[in-house]
């Protein structure tokens, strides 16, 4: 989704997508917060929810991003482990080593926002170097 509404039609294309949650809340909307923050950069949420991430998921994915830590602990549970090393925390795609703040505990949605939007971008860049 934050690759078809920042960038030109064509390099969205390229990067597919497909939103999974490593356990709940699934089904629901985002909230109201994150609705808000998005709505601003003209980002619509309408029909998009969490949706359960699988064991299979691993095998028909290239790379399994999570958010944190604790997301990455909860993926290896479901897909029974990492052993080809798809699975990485969004910010390190940026070289950063850390967690995207977490707007539950920090109630900075900026600060989650302008991590997402980074690690985006640095993953979109490695997507277009595998390319060439």
């Amino acid at each position: 989704e934050w690759a078809r509404d920042h960038l030109k039609a064509e390099e969205a294309a390229r990067l597919y997508r497909d939103a999974r949650s490593e356990r709940g809340p699934l089904g629901i909307k985002a909230a109201p917060e994150t609705r808000e923050r998005l709505r601003r950069e003209g980002i619509s949420t309408a029909g998009k929810w969490a949706v359960q991430m699988t064991r299979e998921d691993y095998e028909r994915y290239d790379w399994l991003i999570g958010m944190d830590t604790s997301n990455l602990r909860w993926m290896q549970r479901i897909t029974g482990g990492d052993p080809h090393h798809k699975m990485s925390r969004l910010l390190e795609w940026t070289g950063e080593n850390r967690d995207v703040a977490d707007p539950w505990y920090t109630g900075d949605f900026e600060q989650t926002y302008r991590d997402i939007d980074r690690g985006c971008r640095a993953l979109l860049e490695k997507a277009k170097g595998m390319e060439k």
